[in-house]
């Protein structure tokens, strides 16, 4: 009896040290993934990934050799012997030959359909000489029936010397087609005067709030437009078809796995006097589609803009945050003000090429204030732009108002760009638990540009402070902003890690250098968090999808130290997706 006793004391010992075992604990972060692996009685893996150096971008084990994958999931990782129990006879294997694999990269802001339209229009990214933007739109109008509209972008008059471009430079070569060309950032846009005409500008049209139409010394419209005088011409443009709009789906997905990215934060085809209602089509007309038609390759979360607040609060309660593996819901954006290449970012002190103007505020204060406000009390998540150090603080001081008012809750802000800060502004983001949305690449632009905009010593103190944030525990998720910029994962990471413009020869305010570890959180964990999305993604964790990246590197410390690589392969839910050995897609090495 004294034995039996004895033995059922041991076995409940054991139970009870089973159960309060953080691996099988509810608050433990894998308690769900390996509960379910005992529960069925074990599992044998669809794939295992192995020798070589996997970074989880899970604080919990950062570095292991080998990962489990089965339903798409990542089932297990460890070291290889410790997965030896999941391998059975259909098991297949990668052989990571010793290279690096990471996190399937999260872009944390893209235009997605708008980069995949701009990859079939006159492309102005690079060019230099304002003789060879004449030449590119001359060019594409050869090819064209009168009539069409000439539609393309990504022209940075910096790159020229800063003089801005006037219809009259294409008037000639473009006598019966409309054009639209608009600036890289987004905030400004060139019309030839035919495209003037058929929108009505003239020397009486007024400008109108938040927004510029260029003029002349003799007050005639020179072409440019700026921020919301961009919807004078806008409407007249024709809407871009589904059909063409699906392609630039495909085609941007494609472009997107090539780089490493598996998941988009879409920002939408929403752009300063652009319709609302376009993100609200692309959704039902473009990823709905393409999802039931199983032609999905990237994941999607969607962002809509702040004025259309009660679709989306009415469309989650009916079908949720997540529509699909490939398409969830993400929340609400709105606009502060501009850019600094237009001359719109909002600041306290004027520009230091134009004495008399701050920037323009995009948004009226008491109306975006009380969007926030409604959205928020809704439990949806808010992100609004801002570029210049006043608009930052605008939207920081809106935020604590609308945070006290509402109450305390998990709501994560974001402001996306968050380019220029005031003293104490990166140090508020941390208390206030804003997320900063930042696209390092965007420094190579506007280095030389922020200098001369706003001065030497503005400029050093408050641009691009990414160690400052991350200094105040500030959740920093990297992007792009494409077609702004490339959409490219590994040369981000490597410009917020050294930080040196084109033909400079030193790093740019290098105390607000990166590391690697950082920088490459900022593509995974962080992004996902900065989206609600860190359940699914983020991380090679247990439970979470298998997406991830092979890079060509194959030593840690290397990589750290020179912070360059390319892109090998890229697998979505343990598919491959991106194969480097594809003739058509040659590597890039970053």
């Amino acid at each position: 009896m004294n034995n039996f006793m004895l033995l059922l004391s041991a076995a409940v010992v054991v139970l009870l040290a089973v159960v309060s075992s953080p691996f099988l604990n509810k608050f433990h972060p894998y308690s769900l993934s390996l509960t379910k692996f005992w529960l069925r009685g074990g599992e044998v893996a669809d794939l295992l990934v192995t020798n070589g150096t996997i970074y989880t971008s899970d604080a919990a084990f950062l570095f292991v050799d080998s990962m489990a994958i089965r339903g798409g999931r990542i089932l297990r990782v460890g070291n290889y012997s410790s997965l030896q129990d999941l391998v059975g006879s259909e098991t297949k294997m990668v052989n990571l030959q010793k290279k690096i694999a990471v996190p399937g990269f999260i872009d944390s802001h893209v235009h997605l359909i708008s980069g995949g339209l701009q990859m079939a229009r006159v492309e102005l990214h690079g060019v230099s000489q304002k003789d060879h933007f004449v030449n590119k739109v001359k060019e594409a109008a050869s090819n064209m029936q009168p009539g069409s509209w000439l539609l393309g972008g990504g022209w940075n008059n910096d790159l020229w010397g800063g003089e801005l471009p006037m219809a009259s430079w294409i008037n000639d070569i473009t006598p019966e087609n409309p054009v639209w060309l608009s600036r890289m950032d987004g905030h400004m846009g060139l019309a030839n005067s035919l495209a003037l005409k058929l929108a009505e500008i003239s020397n009486n049209t007024l400008d109108p709030d938040g927004g510029v139409v260029v003029r002349n010394s003799v007050g005639e419209p020179t072409g440019l437009l700026i921020d919301s005088a961009m919807k004078l011409v806008l409407p007249c443009i024709p809407e871009v078809s589904v059909e063409e709009r699906r392609e630039a789906l495909l085609r941007a997905s494609k472009h997107a796995l090539m780089r490493g990215v598996t998941t988009i934060v879409d920002f939408g085809r929403y752009f300063p006097g652009a319709s609302p209602e376009l993100s609200w089509e692309d959704l039902s007309d473009v990823y709905r589609w393409a999802d039931l038609s199983e032609k999905m390759k990237i994941r999607v979360c969607l962002y809509f803009p702040m004025e259309t607040w009660t679709r989306l609060h009415e469309l989650i309660n009916r079908a949720g945050r997540k529509l699909s593996q490939w398409i969830y819901l993400g929340g609400l954006k709105s606009y502060a003000d501009g850019s600094l290449g237009s001359n719109s970012a909002l600041f306290h002190e004027p520009y230091a090429d134009e004495p008399l103007n701050h920037g323009l505020q995009l948004a009226d204060a008491e109306k975006l204030y009380n969007m926030t406000l409604s959205s928020d009390k809704s439990g949806l998540q808010v992100a609004i732009h801002a570029i210049g150090d006043r608009a930052n603080d605008l939207i920081l001081d809106l935020y604590k108002s609308v945070a006290s008012k509402n109450g305390m809750r998990d709501r994560r802000f974001r402001i996306e760009h968050a380019q220029h800060l005031s003293p104490g502004a990166a140090a508020r983001f941390g208390e206030q638990e804003v997320v900063a949305s930042v696209q390092p690449d965007h420094l190579l632009d506007d280095a030389n540009s922020a200098i001369k905009k706003l001065g030497d010593k503005r400029a050093q103190r408050g641009s691009y402070l990414f160690n400052s944030l991350l200094a105040g525990n500030v959740q920093l998720a990297l992007g792009s902003d494409w077609p702004v910029a490339d959409i490219n994962p590994l040369r981000s990471i490597k410009t917020a890690m050294r930080r040196v413009p084109p033909g400079w020869e030193n790093a740019w305010i290098p105390s607000e250098c990166i590391s690697l570890s950082d920088a490459l959180n900022g593509y995974t964990i962080s992004a996902a968090r900065a989206c609600f999305l860190d359940e699914d993604v983020g991380s090679l964790s247990p439970g979470k999808m298998a997406d991830f990246v092979i890079l060509s590197v194959d030593s840690w410390d290397k990589f750290a130290a020179q912070a360059s690589a390319s892109v090998e392969a890229t697998y979505v839910s343990g598919l491959q997706a991106y194969s480097s050995k594809d003739l058509n897609h040659p590597p890039i090495v970053y």
